[in-house]
């Protein structure tokens, strides 16, 4: 482990793109698969684990992806996971986490949705006691389940509303996918007091980004990178404070990027486009978030008080109330006083 890499271990962090299911790690996707052994395809051998996560695209990404959500069958799954969760994000300092959870394909799946929230809530709470991380969720539709998945999520967002509900997504794939059409489900989500945080812009080009912020009133990004395509884009994400959340070996493993050394983060960064670092689906892109923190440093050409201005902006781009985002700043910079 590098200087850096010890820093990065032990700094405070906030982490705004993760998402529930992908951040199954091994062991539990290892234990459900052999709990449901015969009716699914994912394998519980650690080692065919490995290579079922190798990925040839992103269509590819969420056949896979899709496979894990059918291994969560009922709310004792979901409270194991959600808890498990926690227990990876305190390892690695994460004080606050706002996790895209996707409850449509879970209730598809014959999970009730008043349970399926009692349990995320149960866990989120005995993680909070046990692990030190505060997490809040930011409901999403499953962009290829099309406009029936949209008014379920929608729905179980506003008559089964877990007291840490916070946001309102988009997720799945972007490709035959356009954002406009979801514009009802946004408005009455928005309405309903959650803030609006699109996937747009990882394997399309710019004029999804446009259409995440014109017609779903995005006030944050998932992913974004192709931003980095149109100068006019990147200036108006600057000057209206519209932050990217940026997760540069997903980028990679789903080749939306080819190389890390081609991806974008340094041109945004350049541009003045606010900016986090995050993880995505981490087991099943063989990351963490303290990697791609080094990631973003390397990229970047960052030293310590680069990465503790990393770990400021997630903070600075949260939900977190004013006392919350203030507490958590200043244990950054305690901690990057004293490291």
């Amino acid at each position: 482990m590098t200087d850096l890499d010890s820093f990065i271990a032990g700094l405070p962090k906030a982490e705004l793109h993760v998402h529930h299911v992908g951040s199954a790690s091994p062991r539990i996707v290892a234990e459900l698969a052999a709990r449901h052994e015969g009716s699914t395809p994912v394998p519980a051998d650690p080692e065919q684990l490995a290579k079922y996560f190798e990925f040839r695209d992103f269509a590819h990404f969420i056949d896979v992806y899709l496979s894990v959500v059918d291994l969560i069958r009922d709310a004792g799954d979901v409270r194991l996971l959600t808890y498990e969760i926690g227990r990876e994000l305190g390892r690695q300092q994460v004080r606050y986490a706002e996790l895209t959870v996707t409850p449509y394909s879970s209730v598809r799946r014959g999970i009730p949705s008043p349970a399926f929230c009692e349990a995320i809530e149960d866990a989120r709470a005995s993680a909070a006691r046990d692990f030190g991380v505060d997490m809040r969720w930011c409901f999403d539709i499953p962009g290829e389940a099309g406009l029936a998945a949209a008014e379920e999520t929608l729905r179980i967002a506003l008559e089964d509303r877990p007291d840490s509900l916070i946001s309102f997504g988009l997720g799945g794939p972007e490709i035959g996918v356009p954002r406009p059409q979801f514009k009802p489900y946004f408005d009455k989500a928005r309405a309903a007091g959650l803030h609006s945080v699109p996937h747009a812009g990882e394997t399309t080009g710019p004029e999804t980004i446009w259409d995440a912020i014109r017609e779903l009133g995005a006030e944050r990004i998932g992913h974004g990178i192709s931003a980095a395509q149109d100068e006019r884009l990147m200036a108006y994400l600057a000057e209206n404070g519209i932050p990217l959340e940026v997760c540069p070996t997903s980028n990679l493993r789903t080749r939306a990027v080819a190389d890390l050394d081609e991806h974008p983060i340094a041109r945004l960064v350049a541009a003045g486009v606010p900016i986090s670092v995050n993880s995505d689906d981490p087991p099943m892109f063989g990351t963490t978030l303290e990697q791609e923190y080094a990631t973003a440093a390397r990229l970047l050409k960052l030293d310590r008080a680069g990465v503790a201005d990393l770990a400021r902006a997630a903070v600075s781009h949260s939900f977190l109330p004013t006392a919350g985002k203030a507490a958590l700043t200043a244990e950054i910079d305690a901690y990057a006083a004293t490291a």
